[in-house]
């Protein structure tokens, strides 16, 4: 008989009360404001880095967990007699891979998979690893299927502001005044692990995300229709309902339309009012 399965994954899965639904562990992240650190979704909440901006003007840094850390978290479901699959974000933009692997060395049954995608494009790889778990797939077999399975996951955002890319080295200065002079609104995506821009489109962000939606599924047009995350960091209701809408035209049902705010993590490096689809695409395999 199989030993018991315990999916995990890191608190940037962003798949707020889908964690505790689907029985998924959550392994949080460090988020540090100025000298304080804090542990992502258990002692900072994403709307207090929008609070620290706007009081000091400065950015929250982000941080992986240790190798320890890891162990000991594993080692408590080890100890209970569980197999671990934990699903991390990728390694090309994180070292919580390496140090999840690390630790999973020192026991015995924890596979880590590099999700090679983040928030919940990596969260929807923890719950297809929660599906098999529940189909009664043992902990090597999920992991094998998930590392099949993670190339067809489809991440990508639409991002509001270039302020938070900017100030966080991640666009030159150059680039965040003419996104700010010309309304330029890049999506960003993940391939292959790595956070490349897919396309820059120009004018009113409300107007875009239609559009955005519309050249992401018309590119990646194999969906899993079962499951298509809306994540954002604290959008505009109007806009997240528009959004909703059109993917219903695309054919998705609404009981398969899961909205999930991004926490600090993801929020610390994107700032406010990013919007992205995401969601299993079939034909990327």
């Amino acid at each position: 008989m199989n030993k018991p399965v315990k999916i995990t994954t890191d608190s940037a899965s962003d798949l707020n009360e889908l964690f505790t639904k689907r029985d998924i562990g959550k392994f949080p992240l460090y988020v540090m404001l100025g000298d304080n650190q804090y542990l992502d979704d258990v002692d900072i909440q994403s709307t207090m880095i929008f609070d620290y901006y706007e009081k000091t003007g400065k950015l929250p840094t982000t941080a992986a967990r240790s190798e320890e850390d890891f162990y000991d978290y594993f080692k408590s479901f080890t100890d209970n007699g569980q197999s671990v699959v934990h699903i991390a974000i990728s390694s090309q933009i994180s070292s919580t891979y390496n140090y999840a692997q690390a630790a999973a060395k020192r026991l015995n049954d924890v596979y880590v998979v590099d999700g090679r995608s983040l928030s919940s494009g990596t969260g929807l790889l923890a719950l297809s690893a929660a599906d098999m778990r529940d189909n009664g797939d043992d902990a090597q077999t999920i992991a094998e299927k998930i590392e099949n399975k993670k190339t067809s996951v489809q991440a990508s955002f639409i991002i509001n502001t270039l302020e938070f890319l900017y100030k966080g080295g991640r666009c030159s200065g150059l680039s965040a005044f003419f996104g700010k002079a010309f309304s330029i609104r890049p999506s960003l995506q993940l391939i292959d692990g790595k956070i490349t821009v897919a396309r820059k489109f120009i004018g009113s962000y409300s107007k875009n995300l239609l559009k955005y939606v519309d050249c992401t599924l018309e590119k990646y047009n194999t969906p899993d229709m079962s499951r298509v995350f809306i994540t954002h960091t604290h959008a505009d209701k109007t806009d997240v309902q528009n959004v909703r809408e059109r993917l219903i035209k695309y054919g998705f049902a609404p009981e398969n339309i899961i909205e999930t705010i991004a926490g600090s993590t993801i929020t610390s490096h994107c700032g406010k009012s990013t919007l992205g689809i995401l969601y299993i695409n079939d034909g990327n395999k």
